[in-house]
């Protein structure tokens, strides 16, 4: 992979939301709707009120007689509980219990200072690890790494739920309190203990926190028997994607390309306007790019205004880090473009929010519709498949050492098996990588050890082993051996 520095925004803000998780960014898609955007019924969902009939409508749920309960409930505990309790802690709980009710990880309430904090981190860059996080079955979950981040350069996967922050527990938190902790100034350091899964034991890691910039778009040709590829890497859907996108398209075009492949692995998602606007470059005016279904299921179908396709081919690069926005375009380029995805499959987030302000500084997120393939597939937990599957070498998938005592002689266990395909990766020979430490791979320790200036006893010790995911993690970056952007090339002019 070509991993250049990108950014992560931490949390839904502004109006609807296909931000790719639950701590990510806002899109407004009411605004969308122009005239390109043929819509098939009326919907009359909360959305399409405007701000002043939502607040209206808030408002008169205060009267309304399902709510004796609840007020029952409220004065109850300001007449009689032991201690006196501030009125917008009660008022802010009581929503904070409806929104949990839903069991939804994509509908939360945000108070005043979580909007605040959140919208300020979106405005140029980011401080924190770079890594996009929801809430999947109640566990705090990583969806997807930023490339070149602290997350990433330490070894965090998509699916690692995360379990403790600096030896805390984040279970029963909300998502944004567990980000809150997670997040932080840059050059502190911060201990994550993470499930990841296929591994037995917690692996515990810990990352500098850095400044995350916002730069979402990067651009490289590539010759490929005779003829030029370009490639156009979208690390997220931010307000300046489409724009960025635009015009590294047109310098592509510009030197002439034969063919295009589009990366969005590890892109957890972002504006719906983005992703659109992008589409309207690839998707005649004949076939919708997407479909948005309300609770009622009626769908509005968006379209283009351009007459044909491009006149080159084109594929998608996706992966288990692709997800919402993303998905979109993937499935889009797939149905209505005829392009080739390439990777793994998707992330599956088929669902839209739409963040409502309550009038007093806080904010409501909440799922409203649902975002359908051109041709009505409905991808939520499921993912998109690629059409040509390809996994990356094992080296990877590897997880953090985690070595307390050095790994030595006839141990046999899954951190041997970790760092014999570590050891293989860089082009040393341990002999087998199915986690028995025999004399083979204590020679291929002793190698990288001499290599690297380290103590040559053929122990894996914790300076070893940190040399070895260093190492692995950088030959990663080099983008040398990436299947899957191979196979894309090899396959854009066939």
């Amino acid at each position: 992979m070509n991993l250049k520095k990108s950014y992560i925004a931490a949390i839904m803000v502004a109006a609807l939301l296909l931000g790719g998780v639950g701590a990510y960014f806002g899109v407004q898609l009411a605004q969308s709707q122009d005239s390109t955007a043929q819509q098939g019924g009326n919907g009359g969902t909360f959305a399409d009120l405007s701000e002043e009939e939502q607040q209206e409508l808030i408002g008169s749920s205060q009267g309304n007689e399902k709510l004796a309960k609840v007020n029952k409930a409220f004065n109850l505990i300001k007449d009689s509980y032991l201690e006196d309790v501030e009125d917008s802690k009660l008022i802010e709980g009581a929503i904070q219990g409806m929104m949990d009710s839903l069991e939804d990880p994509y509908s939360v309430y945000m108070d005043q200072e979580t909007v605040e904090e959140f919208n300020h981190s979106i405005e140029s860059s980011f401080e924190g690890i770079g890594a996009e996080v929801s809430m999947v079955e109640g566990k705090v979950t990583v969806i997807a790494p930023i490339k070149d981040s602290p997350a990433e350069e330490a070894g965090l996967k998509p699916n690692d739920q995360i379990l403790k922050v600096d030896g805390e527990s984040v279970e029963g938190l909300d998502l944004y309190d567990a980000v809150s902790k997670i997040r932080g100034e840059q050059g502190s350091k911060v201990t994550l203990e993470i499930n990841r899964p296929g591994v037995s034991d917690p692996l515990n890691i810990e990352l500098t926190r850095d400044d995350i910039p916002l730069e979402t778009v990067y651009s490289d040709t590539k010759e490929v028997n005779g003829k030029t590829a370009g490639i156009i890497e979208i690390t997220s859907f931010s307000e300046g994607t489409a724009k960025r996108f635009d015009e590294e398209l047109a310098k592509l075009e510009d030197k002439g390309i034969d063919g295009l492949v589009i990366d969005v692995r590890g892109n957890p998602g972002g504006l719906f306007t983005a992703v659109e606007d992008i589409l309207k470059n690839f998707i005649p005016k004949d076939t919708p790019y997407v479909q948005i279904e309300d609770r009622n299921g009626e769908k509005s179908r968006y379209f283009s205004e351009i007459d044909e396709k491009k006149g080159y081919p084109i594929n998608v690069l996706i992966d288990e880090g692709s997800a919402s926005a993303s998905e979109i375009l993937a499935g889009a380029m797939k149905e209505a473009g005829d392009a080739e995805l390439v990777g793994t499959t998707s992330f599956g987030k088929g669902t839209v929010q739409q963040a409502i302000p309550m009038g007093d500084g806080s904010t409501i997120k909440m799922t409203l519709f649902k975002w359908l393939t051109p041709e009505g597939n409905w991808i939520h937990e499921k993912g998109i498949d690629p059409t040509i599957e390809v996994k990356q070498p094992d080296y990877f998938y590897t997880n953090p050492l985690q070595v307390e005592e050095p790994l030595q002689l006839n141990q046999n266990n899954d951190q041997v098996k970790n760092a014999q395909i570590m050891l293989n990766g860089l082009g040393y020979e341990p002999g087998n990588k199915d986690g028995l430490y025999d004399q083979k791979t204590a020679n291929a320790v002793k190698s990288f050890q001499s290599d690297n200036n380290l103590d040559s006893d053929g122990k894996i010790d914790e300076q070893t082993a940190n040399k070895l995911q260093a190492d692995i993690v950088e030959k990663i970056r080099e983008g040398n051996n990436d299947k899957q952007k191979e196979k894309a090339l090899e396959v854009l002019f066939q």
